[in-house]
């Protein structure tokens, strides 16, 4: 789920981390889309060697899409999902790894927020169905216009959870999917690939730190690996330093604010459902020919360079004079840890700390005046220091008062200024606006103009609306009488000049006036500030809870049973003697099993994914756990405006009672449903030009049932341990396609095995540093000495992409014909390039020089747009592939097109959609319905 707001924060006080993604796109001949040949150079100018998927960042966005149509039914769910994938393996290309890890069982910190989110979304889901259905009831009873409503089961996203069908059977989809792109794809070549998939216990993001981490610890670990992890979370930023890898890079869709969207009831723009009137959509042209479609845009993608995040809190967290040695590795861990005070998945934040006020600058602020006191850092590999954390909570419990009267203050100027806009813009608004056919029309208007229908009724009419205004605004106070007649009686009370606003929720905590401490936790806690005991039960938790994600984000689950008791954080006041609190957990604490989880992350109404005795529990008036799944709950604003920014107050869950509950109803369950309420592993695939491959296939051929490791020589260094798999992939068998508008793999040569990441002692602690033998990254921010060093008067260029060595675009000769024919300049005709230099003239005082090997060009538009801004990639096309004397070493785009072409167009003919081989039985369409 992410810090919400932290990416915007971040992307804004460090903007050189952002680099947009170079994305080549699929090409057509003679309507036959052509595949991309994903094992040449990458367009970005890097190579990545690992690329982690989130499975779980892509699995939302394809099954309930918000900015285009959903799919219809499941089999184009993942469809779109392979499309996905594809598109962002064509972008990133790694060349050793893929690692595609899917949520499975969480630990119990992060159930319930999983549950809280679950119900939210079932109420909203149903309240937002019934409004619907409410205002197109009133639409068609006045009069109005609809389409007709479709008849159409609605999606729900709640079966995205591990334990139902649909994520079993997104998984035989990916081992699908896996199989193809290693038999078809020429850059799955020699790519090691590993499912993760929903019956492995663990959040995706943190499996693939967990596979990091163990790979970190082995031998032969390449220190300088690349890695790329695809995700929109914003923890996942936090979770990439804790690595200390030097080279780490985050992929994410590029955030668009506001995009629009139809209205869900008439499917045009402009309006909400709720603003819905029901009018017809007028043509554009005669015949609608010039109707604009729905805007679908692509979405773009962005990378997250790690590496300038780290040299950006490198600045910023330098510190001179300290009493121990500095250590920047060190510096990042506590930043990392301090970035929990503003929120995460497990812990709500301080009151006082609102990372839209610059609460983690406040943070970075008082650690670096306080670390001095401290006499050392915060943390260390995971674990937390606690004396010297209640040193720097306590300094921030100092400024609290502070802090609430300031929000308070900005508050109501932001309100004060919002009134004065709402009186502005009401003032400025024209008093009458003619309809129908004079009504205005914007610029541009690409349909054809109407002739006027009586034009005498139709100016008749605007002045009798006219008058009727004028009579009205003349005495505000005045009432009117049925046939619009001035009252004589008593006048109408004024509406206040902000009644147009919209109502605020009651603030009965009141943090900015004096005895905020009390009623907060009157309020929120219904306990007395005053019990010095129960705050103290407060904050212990919350510190166990620190200790907890930090843990979490550097060693692993300490515990899959510990979770926060509470819906709300104490004050950093209250943070008085933690220093000898406990931070211990239990060990050898077991995960869920995935049945269990979904009957404690559930509502009722998604009990359609569970068998009918355990579904019986959450509806059954008699049932013993009845009262851990209400129809209805309250949510608390807590402060905040809207209602997903507020607090779900559920009942937390008892984990003995419900598996009290759960033993009478365990013999029900079906085979085919305790083999998904089991826990499974991770699967290996690689396919037959894998040096792997070989050491595989033979395992299953002398049937070997013992445990093996992984040559490292083999497998890119990788390591872990390998078991013969009972329904695994094999070469020379068919792969049959569990979607049924793809066709089998009749020629399979791909071969998959269990897989396990290397174990370790429960004790043992991976090491949060760098690795020896690591190179750090070349700088890319501008050094704070350049304009005092020796720089030959250089001006400074920043690096815009991975290649620091990325030339300036230029116009070259073709270009220059091109104006030359264009815009002739004989004839003296205006244009951009009147007095354009004739080509020949390269002797004139326009001509500029430049680098060995290039042929001289005129510097033409200086005077029209700065030079910088024609800095970014050369176009492929303009590239000349010959190597000339004295000219600059080729980059990776000018070898694309010097390699062989390894592409073999062949092997993809018959292909149905996005590349998969088709069954030429099934032309039909045969998806099941969701």
């Amino acid at each position: 789920m992410g810090v919400p707001a932290f990416f915007r924060w971040l992307s804004r006080k460090y903007p050189s981390i952002i680099v947009n993604c170079v994305e080549e796109k699929a090409k057509e001949c003679n309507g036959v889309k052509v595949p991309i040949d994903t094992s040449k150079p990458n367009p970005n100018e890097v190579e990545f060697d690992n690329l982690y998927l989130d499975m779980n960042g892509i699995i939302h966005p394809c099954t309930h899409p918000e900015d285009k149509p959903a799919p219809k039914n499941e089999d184009e769910m993942m469809v779109a999902i392979f499309e996905y994938i594809d598109r962002i393996f064509n972008i990133v290309r790694p060349r050793r790894l893929l690692y595609m890890a899917i949520d499975g069982v969480a630990p119990r910190a992060k159930m319930n927020q999983q549950r809280s989110r679950r119900f939210r979304a079932s109420k909203e889901g149903m309240e937002a169905a019934e409004e619907k259905q409410k205002i197109r009831q009133e639409i068609l009873a006045k009069g109005g216009f609809l389409p007709p409503e479709e008849v159409k089961e609605r999606f729900d996203s709640n079966c995205i959870t591990p334990g139902t069908e649909f994520m079993d059977n997104l998984a035989k989809c990916l081992r699908y999917y896996i199989a193809d792109r290693l038999n078809s794809d020429p850059g799955w070549k020699n790519l090691t690939v590993i499912l993760s998939d929903a019956s492995a216990p663990g959040e995706g993001e943190h499996k693939i730190m967990d596979y990091i981490r163990r790979q970190r610890a082995q031998p032969n670990h390449d220190p300088n690996t690349h890695h790329c992890l695809c995700g929109a979370d914003a923890d996942l930023i936090m979770l990439g330093l804790a690595t200390h890898e030097p080279n780490f890079t985050i992929i994410r869709e590029e955030f668009k604010p506001n995009k629009p969207k139809p209205c869900a009831l008439c499917n045009q723009m402009g309006h909400e459902v709720k603003d819905c009137q029901g009018l017809p959509r007028e043509k554009q042209g005669k015949h609608d020919q010039f109707a604009e479609p729905l805007p679908i845009s692509e979405q773009e993608f962005i990378f997250i360079r790690l590496c300038v995040l780290r040299e950006y809190l490198e600045r910023e967290l330098t510190m001179a004079s300290l009493p121990f040695t500095f250590d920047f590795e060190r510096s990042v861990d506590d930043w990392v840890f301090m970035c929990f005070f503003v929120g995460n998945d497990f812990l709500p934040h301080l009151p006082s700390l609102e990372i839209r006020e610059g609460a983690i600058d406040r943070l970075v602020n008082i650690y670096k005046n306080v670390v001095h006191k401290t006499g050392g850092y915060l943390t260390e590999s995971g674990f937390v220091n606690l004396q010297r954390v209640q040193m720097i909570m306590l300094a921030v419990g100092e400024v609290e008062d502070s802090i609430f009267k300031k929000r308070k203050d900005d508050d109501d100027n932001f309100k004060r200024r919002q009134k004065e806009k709402r009186k502005r813009l009401k003032r400025d608004q024209p008093s009458f606006i003619p309809g129908g056919q004079f009504s205005p029309q914007a610029l541009g208007n690409r349909s054809s103009p109407q002739a006027i229908c009586n034009p005498r009724q139709a100016a008749f009419e605007m002045r009798m609306h006219d008058r009727q205004n004028s009579t009205t605004s003349s005495s505000p106070n005045t009432s009117l009488t049925p046939d619009g007649s001035p009252s004589l009686g008593g006048g109408i009370k004024r509406k206040s000049e902000d009644s147009d606003s919209e109502p605020e929720p009651e603030d009965n905590i009141r943090l900015w006036e004096t005895g905020w401490k009390q009623r907060y936790y009157k309020n929120k806690f219904d306990v007395d500030a005053s019990d010095e005991k129960f705050r103290r039960k407060v904050v212990q938790s919350y510190v166990e809870g620190l200790c907890w994600v930090l843990r979490y984000y550097y060693q692993g689950c300490a515990s899959w049973n510990w979770y926060y008791p509470f819906h709300y954080a104490p004050f950093a006041s209250d943070f008085e003697g933690i220093a000898d609190m406990p931070s211990d957990f239990e060990k050898g604490s077991k995960p869920f099993k995935p049945l269990e989880q979904l009957m404690g992350v559930f509502p009722a109404a998604s009990g359609n994914f569970l068998p009918p005795t355990w579904r019986k529990l959450m509806t059954d008036p008699e049932s013993s756990i009845i009262d851990f799944y209400p129809e209805d709950f309250a949510i608390d604003l807590n402060g905040k405006k809207y209602a997903w920014q507020g607090v779900a107050l559920l009942p937390f869950v008892d984990e003995r009672r419900l598996r009290a509950a759960l033993e009478e109803v365990y013999p029900d369950l079906t085979p085919e449903e305790s083999r998904r309420n089991s826990l499974g592993g991770d699967v290996l695939f690689v396919g037959k030009h894998h040096p792997l491959c070989d050491f595989i296939v033979e395992q299953y051929k002398t049937k070997n049932t013992e445990v093996v490791d992984i040559p490292p020589e083999l497998c890119h260094g990788i390591q872990g341990k390998l078991t013969l798999n009972d329904n695994a992939v094999l070469p020379d068998q068919v792969v049959e396609s569990p979607v049924p508008m793809l066709r089998d793999l009749t020629q399979n040569s791909a071969v998959s095995i269990s897989f396990k990441d290397p174990q370790f002692a429960e004790d043992f602690v991976f090491k949060a540093t760098v690795l020896p033998g690591a190179k750090k990254p070349a700088p890319v921010l501008k050094p704070g000495d350049w304009e005092k060093t020796n720089n030959d008067g250089r001006p400074w260029r920043p690096q815009l992409g991975f290649n620091r060595d990325r030339k300036p675009v230029h116009l070259d000769q073709s270009a220059f014909r091109t104006l030359g024919h264009m815009m002739p300049r004989d004839r003296g005709m205006p244009g951009m390039y009147p007095n354009a230099v004739p080509l020949g003239a390269y002797g004139s005082p326009y001509a500029r020089p430049l680098m060995g090997g290039q042929q001289q060009i005129p510097k033409l538009l200086s005077n029209l747009r700065p030079q910088e801004s024609w800095r970014g990639p050369t176009p492929l096309f303009q590239q000349t592939p010959q190597r000339t004397a004295g000219a600059a070493p080729l980059l990776a785009w000018n070898r694309m097109l010097q390699s062989p072409n390894q592409f073999q167009p062949a092997q993809y003919q018959g292909l149905g959609p996005m590349g998969y081989p088709q069954r030429p039985e099934d032309r039909m369409d045969r998806g099941r319905q969701v």
